[in-house]
Protein backbone atom coordinates (compact mmCIF):
# COMPACT_ATOMS: atom_id res chain seq x y z
CA UNK A 1 0.00 0.00 0.00
CA UNK A 2 1.59 3.52 -0.65
CA UNK A 3 2.42 5.14 2.05
CA UNK A 4 0.25 7.81 1.48
CA UNK A 5 -2.99 5.98 1.01
CA UNK A 6 -2.30 5.27 4.87
CA UNK A 7 -1.36 9.27 6.03
CA UNK A 8 -4.13 10.78 4.81
CA UNK A 9 -6.86 8.36 5.02
CA UNK A 10 -8.63 10.53 7.64
CA UNK A 11 -8.71 13.43 5.27
CA UNK A 12 -10.43 10.90 2.02
CA UNK A 13 -12.75 9.34 5.00
CA UNK A 14 -13.68 13.27 5.62
CA UNK A 15 -14.32 13.45 2.12
CA UNK A 16 -16.26 10.72 1.62
CA UNK A 17 -18.51 11.28 4.55
CA UNK A 18 -19.30 14.62 3.16
CA UNK A 19 -19.75 13.34 -0.42
CA UNK A 20 -22.75 10.91 1.42
CA UNK A 21 -24.04 13.42 3.53
CA UNK A 22 -24.69 15.43 -0.14
CA UNK A 23 -26.00 12.92 -1.59
CA UNK A 24 -28.78 11.97 1.08
CA UNK A 25 -29.88 15.16 1.75
CA UNK A 26 -30.03 16.29 -1.81
CA UNK A 27 -31.97 13.14 -2.92
CA UNK A 28 -34.38 13.33 -0.41
CA UNK A 29 -35.59 17.21 -0.43
CA UNK A 30 -34.33 17.09 -4.02
CA UNK A 31 -36.78 14.49 -4.41
CA UNK A 32 -39.49 15.80 -2.23
CA UNK A 33 -39.30 18.94 -4.29
CA UNK A 34 -39.92 17.14 -7.77
CA UNK A 35 -43.28 15.71 -6.73
CA UNK A 36 -44.35 19.19 -5.81
CA UNK A 37 -42.98 20.53 -9.72
CA UNK A 38 -44.40 17.02 -11.27
CA UNK A 39 -47.95 18.50 -9.45
CA UNK A 40 -48.01 21.95 -10.24
CA UNK A 41 -46.87 21.19 -13.96
CA UNK A 42 -49.84 19.84 -14.33
CA UNK A 43 -52.28 21.85 -12.33
CA UNK A 44 -55.46 23.48 -14.64
CA UNK A 45 -54.01 26.58 -12.75
CA UNK A 46 -52.36 28.35 -15.90
CA UNK A 47 -49.82 30.71 -13.34
CA UNK A 48 -48.69 27.71 -11.37
CA UNK A 49 -48.09 25.45 -14.49
CA UNK A 50 -46.49 28.21 -15.95
CA UNK A 51 -44.44 29.12 -13.05
CA UNK A 52 -43.15 25.40 -13.19
CA UNK A 53 -42.33 25.53 -16.53
CA UNK A 54 -40.19 28.58 -16.20
CA UNK A 55 -38.69 26.92 -13.26
CA UNK A 56 -37.72 23.47 -14.91
CA UNK A 57 -36.72 25.30 -18.23
CA UNK A 58 -34.19 27.84 -16.54
CA UNK A 59 -32.51 25.10 -14.07
CA UNK A 60 -32.42 22.74 -17.20
CA UNK A 61 -30.90 25.37 -19.28
CA UNK A 62 -28.09 26.49 -17.74
CA UNK A 63 -25.45 24.55 -16.14
CA UNK A 64 -24.88 23.10 -12.39
CA UNK A 65 -21.64 24.62 -12.18
CA UNK A 66 -23.01 28.23 -13.42
CA UNK A 67 -26.07 28.04 -10.84
CA UNK A 68 -23.39 27.06 -7.94
CA UNK A 69 -21.89 29.90 -8.54
CA UNK A 70 -24.09 32.53 -8.88
CA UNK A 71 -25.47 30.71 -5.38
CA UNK A 72 -21.79 31.05 -3.50
CA UNK A 73 -20.27 33.75 -4.97
CA UNK A 74 -23.76 36.24 -5.84
CA UNK A 75 -25.97 35.29 -2.77
CA UNK A 76 -22.80 34.68 -0.45
CA UNK A 77 -21.34 37.90 -0.99
CA UNK A 78 -24.73 39.32 -1.12
CA UNK A 79 -25.70 38.07 2.14
CA UNK A 80 -22.00 39.17 3.44
CA UNK A 81 -22.80 43.10 2.82
CA UNK A 82 -25.62 42.97 5.90
CA UNK A 83 -24.16 43.70 9.15
CA UNK A 84 -27.31 41.97 10.55
CA UNK A 85 -27.03 38.85 8.05
CA UNK A 86 -23.35 38.75 9.51
CA UNK A 87 -24.42 38.62 13.20
CA UNK A 88 -27.08 36.20 13.09
CA UNK A 89 -27.54 32.67 13.88
CA UNK A 90 -27.44 32.00 10.07
CA UNK A 91 -24.43 33.37 9.14
CA UNK A 92 -22.14 30.42 9.89
CA UNK A 93 -24.29 28.63 7.50
CA UNK A 94 -24.65 31.24 4.89
CA UNK A 95 -20.71 31.38 4.60
CA UNK A 96 -20.50 27.79 4.45
CA UNK A 97 -20.01 26.80 0.74
CA UNK A 98 -21.18 23.00 1.65
CA UNK A 99 -24.88 24.36 1.88
CA UNK A 100 -24.57 26.82 -1.07
CA UNK A 101 -23.67 22.89 -2.86
CA UNK A 102 -26.88 21.78 -0.96
CA UNK A 103 -29.11 24.14 -2.21
CA UNK A 104 -27.95 23.72 -5.86
CA UNK A 105 -27.98 20.16 -6.26
CA UNK A 106 -31.56 20.20 -4.78
CA UNK A 107 -33.20 22.87 -7.28
CA UNK A 108 -31.47 20.69 -9.73
CA UNK A 109 -32.87 17.36 -8.96
CA UNK A 110 -36.54 19.18 -8.47
CA UNK A 111 -35.97 20.01 -11.80
CA UNK A 112 -34.74 16.92 -13.16
CA UNK A 113 -37.09 14.49 -11.57
CA UNK A 114 -40.00 16.49 -11.44
CA UNK A 115 -40.09 16.59 -15.41
CA UNK A 116 -39.38 12.47 -15.16
CA UNK A 117 -42.01 12.16 -12.46
CA UNK A 118 -44.32 14.26 -14.17
CA UNK A 119 -43.92 11.79 -17.25
CA UNK A 120 -44.85 8.98 -14.64
CA UNK A 121 -47.90 10.66 -14.36
CA UNK A 122 -49.11 10.69 -17.18
CA UNK A 123 -48.33 7.36 -18.23
CA UNK A 124 -50.54 5.78 -14.80
CA UNK A 125 -53.32 3.61 -17.05
CA UNK A 126 -56.91 6.08 -17.07
CA UNK A 127 -58.29 2.70 -15.94
CA UNK A 128 -56.38 3.18 -12.43
CA UNK A 129 -58.12 6.20 -11.95
CA UNK A 130 -61.35 5.46 -12.50
CA UNK A 131 -61.59 2.48 -10.44
CA UNK A 132 -60.20 4.73 -7.87
CA UNK A 133 -62.80 6.52 -8.51
CA UNK A 134 -65.19 4.42 -8.41
CA UNK A 135 -64.12 3.05 -4.93
CA UNK A 136 -65.19 6.27 -3.87
CA UNK A 137 -61.72 7.79 -3.38
CA UNK A 138 -61.15 11.53 -3.85
CA UNK A 139 -59.20 13.11 -6.15
CA UNK A 140 -56.11 13.87 -4.12
CA UNK A 141 -56.69 10.23 -1.93
CA UNK A 142 -56.52 8.70 -6.01
CA UNK A 143 -53.94 10.67 -6.28
CA UNK A 144 -51.48 9.54 -2.70
CA UNK A 145 -52.55 6.24 -3.02
CA UNK A 146 -52.62 5.21 -6.74
CA UNK A 147 -51.53 7.43 -9.19
CA UNK A 148 -48.17 8.65 -7.62
CA UNK A 149 -47.56 5.40 -5.97
CA UNK A 150 -47.95 4.02 -9.74
CA UNK A 151 -45.55 6.43 -11.24
CA UNK A 152 -43.15 6.51 -8.54
CA UNK A 153 -42.84 2.35 -9.23
CA UNK A 154 -42.87 2.70 -13.31
CA UNK A 155 -39.54 5.02 -12.99
CA UNK A 156 -37.87 3.16 -10.10
CA UNK A 157 -34.78 2.35 -12.91
CA UNK A 158 -35.20 6.14 -14.42
CA UNK A 159 -34.48 7.31 -10.41
CA UNK A 160 -31.71 5.26 -10.22
CA UNK A 161 -30.14 6.82 -12.86
CA UNK A 162 -30.81 10.27 -11.46
CA UNK A 163 -29.50 9.30 -8.37
CA UNK A 164 -26.09 8.23 -9.92
CA UNK A 165 -26.13 11.13 -11.65
CA UNK A 166 -26.86 13.31 -8.41
CA UNK A 167 -24.10 11.36 -7.01
CA UNK A 168 -21.39 12.39 -9.27
CA UNK A 169 -23.01 16.30 -9.38
CA UNK A 170 -21.84 15.93 -5.68
CA UNK A 171 -18.13 16.29 -7.30
CA UNK A 172 -19.30 19.91 -8.19
CA UNK A 173 -18.65 20.49 -4.27
CA UNK A 174 -14.65 21.02 -4.63
CA UNK A 175 -14.65 23.84 -7.00
CA UNK A 176 -16.02 26.39 -4.20
CA UNK A 177 -13.53 25.00 -1.77
CA UNK A 178 -16.07 22.22 -0.16
CA UNK A 179 -13.09 19.06 1.10
CA UNK A 180 -15.82 16.38 -0.68
CA UNK A 181 -14.31 13.17 -2.30
CA UNK A 182 -12.76 14.48 -5.36
CA UNK A 183 -11.84 17.91 -2.78
CA UNK A 184 -9.46 15.18 -0.68
CA UNK A 185 -8.05 13.72 -4.07
CA UNK A 186 -7.16 17.16 -4.85
CA UNK A 187 -5.87 17.85 -1.82
CA UNK A 188 -3.60 14.94 -1.70
CA UNK A 189 -2.22 15.31 -5.51
CA UNK A 190 -1.22 18.89 -4.31
CA UNK A 191 0.75 17.56 -1.00
CA UNK A 192 2.28 14.88 -2.78
CA UNK A 193 2.60 15.62 -6.05
CA UNK A 194 0.99 12.45 -6.79
CA UNK A 195 -1.30 13.27 -9.61
CA UNK A 196 -2.90 10.23 -11.05
CA UNK A 197 -3.11 7.77 -8.06
CA UNK A 198 -5.62 10.12 -5.81
CA UNK A 199 -8.10 10.43 -8.95
CA UNK A 200 -8.07 6.48 -9.31
CA UNK A 201 -9.04 5.92 -5.52
CA UNK A 202 -12.11 8.40 -5.44
CA UNK A 203 -13.10 6.75 -8.86
CA UNK A 204 -12.93 3.71 -7.69
CA UNK A 205 -15.05 4.66 -4.77
CA UNK A 206 -17.35 6.45 -6.71
CA UNK A 207 -17.46 3.38 -8.75
CA UNK A 208 -18.80 1.02 -5.96
CA UNK A 209 -21.20 4.07 -5.02
CA UNK A 210 -22.83 3.70 -8.27
CA UNK A 211 -22.82 0.12 -8.03
CA UNK A 212 -24.87 0.34 -4.53
CA UNK A 213 -27.34 2.82 -5.76
CA UNK A 214 -28.00 0.44 -8.58
CA UNK A 215 -27.98 -2.73 -6.27
CA UNK A 216 -30.22 -1.19 -3.53
CA UNK A 217 -32.93 0.57 -6.45
CA UNK A 218 -32.78 -3.03 -8.64
CA UNK A 219 -33.58 -4.74 -5.21
CA UNK A 220 -36.57 -2.14 -4.82
CA UNK A 221 -37.67 -3.02 -8.06
CA UNK A 222 -37.82 -6.71 -7.48
CA UNK A 223 -39.55 -7.03 -4.33
CA UNK A 224 -41.53 -3.91 -4.30
CA UNK A 225 -41.62 -0.81 -2.24
CA UNK A 226 -43.99 0.64 0.13
CA UNK A 227 -45.64 3.11 -2.37
CA UNK A 228 -46.11 -0.11 -4.62
CA UNK A 229 -48.11 -1.91 -1.39
CA UNK A 230 -49.59 1.03 -1.21
CA UNK A 231 -50.90 1.27 -4.43
CA UNK A 232 -52.14 -2.50 -4.08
Amino acid sequence: MPEWISYYAGLVAKGLQTTLSLLAISAVLGFALAVLVALARLSRRKWLARGALAYTSVLRGTPLLIQIYIFYYGLGSLFAQFPMVRGSFLWPFLRDGYWYIVFALVLSVGAYVGEVIRGGLLAVPKGEMEAASAFGMTPRQALLRVRLPRAMRLLLPTLAGETVMLLKSTALASTIAVVDLLGAANVVRAQTLQIYQPLLLVAGVYLCLTFLIEAVYAIAERRGTPLRRAAG
